[in-house]
């Protein structure tokens, strides 16, 4: 229905509206919109806004109703992409595109390009069209605050393309071809980096109080502009830090990328003092339904009723119509219920990396203890383990509430995760043996568990480990007749409390960075103040636990510029290779060890190359369609 009303639109603004004394040509047209109907009627401008929303870049979102394999703006669901970097494997269906992401041999430099003048093409002409029109179903008030709107929607399409591209041209009115011959008046250059991030905060400040929209999850609000300005202005800092920190900063001489390092404090400091008013004074809290801390940390992204700590989000309503199959696609092997029992689930196997992340509750870091690695010698490191769960007890109840690990369950429903067994032998070394899916050992003891993991099965963990963040507890959702109305969360508190506490730590402030982020890790399950001190490392892993598949990994480490550190493309490192957890039951009957768990911890045999982040894509490359059409471009650094 919005395709059908957008084409309408385009049409009422393709066609001129002409005098005629011709009573048959003055006729009300039946088939289009007159400008005055669309921009004097509120609901017609709310169904335009809904289209400008939808067209907003996204980049690892869940799309709609399962359209995933083809990009037009309101069907593309980017959250594959989470098996292109470092928080999970590819192990959905391996004979199509998605297998790539699990041999890439680099980001191409176009990854993450972003150049859709034409939605700001459209809100430009919103703005003016609106200011234009007089209706008396639009009050002078209303119109402010639909302006507001779509200068909020502006303001977030540049955002979302200044972390992609760098600077890029700020273009805030329609551009008009005179048909002279001359296109050059509508050629404009790049504005600087610095520049961009100042306009999104100019806009921010100004229309924040006149949008209205209080108590919305899906429209912008005067907290929505605050949480995107704790956002973007933390990004312009950090770009102005740690850019200087590098050997070689990344630069052109107009600034079109790079930001002076002299700026970085008057960011923090605004992305501070946005967080700050969120914090204090916002309607907003942290999530605190469940008494259980892995539990309601799931519930916290999830649950969508009463949810106080959702800021924003793309909501989705499976009783009309609008799901996803988000579900569908991951839930786990032997819980999947879609048609005949033979596709979807198990697409993201999330990564050992990640699981280390989170800490112990004793304040220890995140290594898990007495983990083999494949090989003899590795056996000796083994702690034989009473059931599978108990190598993660103590740890970050945030990890339960982002993973399904071995001995956990999802929905009420115990998983299996074992890869094989251990035999035991004369020799005193363990023998490994690995079987298929849902098979028994002949001991009668599970071999390997109905849910893998198997090293390259498709629909099968090929890490050890399940995803629940963002899994829909509902069983319909997991069919593709019904498909998931789990939202997709764009802002919420638990991110502005990171903002704040990188903001004031790199102001110095680190007192008060402490106590945002021992508010998240209390809120989690840690002890009161369970961190006396802290470092920008610490603050970076605290993120990462908190934030796992919420799309903020890759930004993250983009503004850092630390991307290319991680992920060198080597064979030998550790962060650039996706590492597995594999359970293995011991067979040695008469022994103290008999029927206890050991784990070998390994580099995946489904990823095949490492992940490559390269200089050059820090900012991506600028369509050659854009260059050739505007010779003021500049090119992005190492393209």
């Amino acid at each position: 229905m919005k395709r059908l009303f957008r084409s309408l639109l385009l049409a009422a603004l393709a066609v001129p509206v002409v005098g005629c004394g011709d009573d048959a040509l003055n006729t009300e047209p039946q088939t289009i919109l007159t400008d005055e109907q669309v921009w004097g009627d509120p609901n017609l401008i709310v169904s335009v806004l809904a289209d400008y929303y939808n067209r907003l870049p996204r980049h690892t979102d869940f799309g709609v109703n399962g359209n995933c394999d083809y990009n037009p703006p309101d069907a593309y669901c980017g959250w594959k992409d989470y098996a292109a970097y470092d928080e999970a494997l590819w192990s959905g269906v391996g004979n199509f595109d998605y297998e790539f992401r699990n041999s890439l041999i680099n980001y191409p430099y176009e990854r993450w390009s972003e150049w859709n003048y034409d939605l700001i093409r459209d809100i430009n002409l919103a703005i003016e069209k609106i200011q234009e029109v007089e209706s008396p179903k639009l009050s002078p008030a209303l119109k402010e605050q639909f302006i507001a709107e779509l200068r909020f929607l502006r303001a977030f399409n540049y955002f979302l393309l200044v972390i992609r591209m760098g600077g890029v041209p700020i273009i805030t009115t329609q551009l008009i071809y005179d048909f002279s011959g001359d296109p050059s008046p509508l050629q404009h250059p790049r504005n600087t980096e610095a520049e961009v991030y100042d306009f999104i905060a100019a806009e921010l400040d100004e229309i924040g109080p006149k949008l209205g929209n209080e108590g919305s999850y899906t429209r912008a609000n005067r907290w929505t502009a605050l949480a995107l300005k704790s956002r973007a202005m933390l990004y312009a800092g950090s770009i102005a830090r740690h850019n200087s920190e590098m050997a070689s900063p990344i630069t052109l001489p107009g600034g079109e990328v790079g930001i002076p390092a002299d700026r970085a404090e008057g960011y923090y400091q605004a992305s501070l003092d946005a967080s700050r008013e969120l914090i204090q004074n916002g309607p907003y809290e942290l999530y605190r339904g469940n008494p259980d801390p892995g539990e309601n940390f799931y519930e916290a992204v999830s649950h969508k009723t009463g949810n106080r700590e959702v800021i924003m989000a793309i909501d989705y309503l499976a009783s009309q119509g609008r799901s996803h199959r988000f579900t569908l696609e991951n839930i786990p092997r032997s819980l999947r219920v879609d048609q005949d029992n033979v596709s979807g689930g198990s697409a993201l196997s999330p990564s050992l990396n990640l699981v280390e992340t989170y800490d112990y509750l004793d304040g220890s870091s995140g290594e898990l203890r007495g983990v083999g690695d494949g090989t003899v010698a590795g056996q000796k490191n083994w702690i034989f383990y009473d059931e599978p769960d108990d190598i993660f007890e103590g740890k970050d109840p945030r990890l339960y509430g982002t993973i399904i690990y071995p001995g956990a369950s999802f929905a009420g429903k115990q998983l299996e995760i074992q890869a094989g067994v251990y035999r035991c032998t004369p020799s005193a070394v363990y023998q490994r043996i690995e079987g298929q899916r849902d098979t028994d050992y002949e001991d009668g003891g599970v071999l390997t568990g109905a849910d893998g993991p198997i090293r390259a099965e498709n629909y099968l963990s090929a890490t050890g480990f399940y995803l629940r963040k963002y899994l829909d507890t509902n069983p319909a959702a997991a069919t593709s007749a019904t498909g998931s109305d789990m939202w997709w969360v764009w802002f919420r508190l638990g991110e502005v409390y990171l903002n704040a506490a990188e903001a004031a730590y790199e102001l110095g402030l680190e007192q008060e960075a402490l106590g945002y982020i021992n508010t998240l890790r209390e809120r989690a399950g840690f002890p009161p103040n369970s961190l006396t001190s802290l470092t920008r490392e610490k603050i970076r892993s605290e993120r990462w636990a908190e934030l796992a598949f919420e799309d903020h990994r890759l930004w993250d480490l983009k503004r850092w510029r630390i991307a290319h550190q991680l992920w060198d493309g080597t064979e030998t490192s550790e962060t650039a290779n996706i590492y597995v957890l594999f359970p293995y039951r011991i067979v040695c009957p008469g022994t103290p060890q008999h029927n206890k768990y050991v784990f070998d911890k390994f580099q995946s045999d489904r990823q095949t190359a490492p992940r490559y982040f390269r200089m050059g894509n820090y900012y991506s490359q600028i369509p050659q369609s854009a260059l050739d059409n505007n010779p003021k471009l500049v090119r992005n650094p190492f393209h």
